[in-house]
């Protein structure tokens, strides 16, 4: 659908709800649909705020009498409010505000799967929130939980891998206190272990590729007495992402995890038995991942990534350069 069409669609809505010819609930249904076409296939920041402007219209049109849709309409409004850029927390903290007012709604009156669907996005609204000190880690992990009663691996393996992965990132981001670190990064290693068990290469290899890759990363940020195996076991994790993972078909998440092996692969010795030789050999290794990362990021206009791995590139070229030239 063109823009020019989608305009006429939003126009031929708002036109609709003003005509007598349906009820007032077959208006408000009509709001939430097109918005939610909007918001599925977005084009244009424009058509993000339009769908926005719908839903609120059937939120408005709601009052009292219809507190599901009402409900619904929040939730669309919240979940499309999430994906407009904006560089602060104000559009964050709105969608907040709709899925705390709306849950108790849908709990009461709406199926399981909507209910965990408002939760799992809460969570990731609480998660951006925390940047902002607006927003607590712990209140985010929970909203995961609760989804996580709903979408199980049995019927949900998508949804339940991107939550455990949610959990991890989150358990990796939180703000505690030094001496308190080496516990939320078990903590993360542990919830991407735990959906491993039930997220199979052959049965679900994109999640199961996402859950090896931040496996990995969790591993290299575990603190622990033994480094080294940390990071061998990140290898062990990224080489298991890289079985799905490939240029032709994934090239930017592939490039994510090329980079991630990299910075790994730099810390160990060539020869874990003879340490004292160097590690030149993984040093290259690592230059190559780098620069082949680096060239797919500049392709796809993945600015701030190519930087972060020119970056890098320019520490690994020094080490060799210092080291070994």
């Amino acid at each position: 659908m063109t823009p020019s069409m989608r305009d006429s669609v939003v126009t031929a809505a708002i036109a609709a709800i003003a005509s007598e010819s349906a009820t007032t609930e077959e208006k408000i249904q009509m709001l939430i649909e097109v918005a939610l076409g909007l918001q599925k296939r977005p084009q244009t920041t424009k058509e993000l705020r339009s769908a926005v402007s719908l839903y609120y219209r059937g939120y408005q049109m709601c009052g009292e009498d219809y507190p599901l849709l009402k409900a619904k309409a929040q939730v669309g409004m919240a979940r499309t409010l999430q994906r407009i850029p904006d560089v602060g927390p104000q559009l964050l903290l709105q969608a907040k505000v709709g899925y705390e007012e709306a849950l108790p709604i849908l709990q009461q009156l709406a199926s399981p799967i909507e209910v965990a669907e408002a939760q799992m996005n809460l969570g990731l609204v609480l998660q951006s929130l925390v940047p902002f000190n607006l927003a607590r880690i712990v209140d985010c992990i929970k909203a995961y939980q609760q989804a996580l009663q709903v979408f199980t691996w049995q019927d949900y393996p998508q949804e339940y891998a991107i939550l455990y992965n949610n959990i991890a990132i989150a358990y990796l981001s939180a703000p505690l206190a030094s001496e308190r670190e080496y516990i939320r990064q078990g903590l993360a290693v542990q919830s991407l272990q735990v959906a491993l068990k039930h997220i199979q290469l052959i049965d679900h290899p994109q999640e199961y590729a996402m859950l090896q890759n931040n496996l990995g990363n969790a591993w290299q940020c575990f603190v622990s007495a033994y480094p080294l195996e940390n990071n061998l076991k990140a290898i062990a994790a990224y080489d298991e992402a890289l079985k799905v993972r490939n240029p032709q078909d994934t090239p930017l998440e592939y490039a994510n995890t090329i980079s991630n092996k990299a910075n790994a692969l730099c810390k160990l010795p060539d020869n874990i038995q003879q340490p004292q030789a160097g590690n030149l050999h993984n040093l290259l290794q690592s230059r190559a991942y780098y620069q082949e990362a680096w060239e797919i990021f500049s392709q796809h206009q993945q600015l701030k990534q190519a930087q972060l791995v020119s970056q890098s590139l320019n520490k690994i070229v020094a080490e060799i350069t210092n080291h070994y030239l």
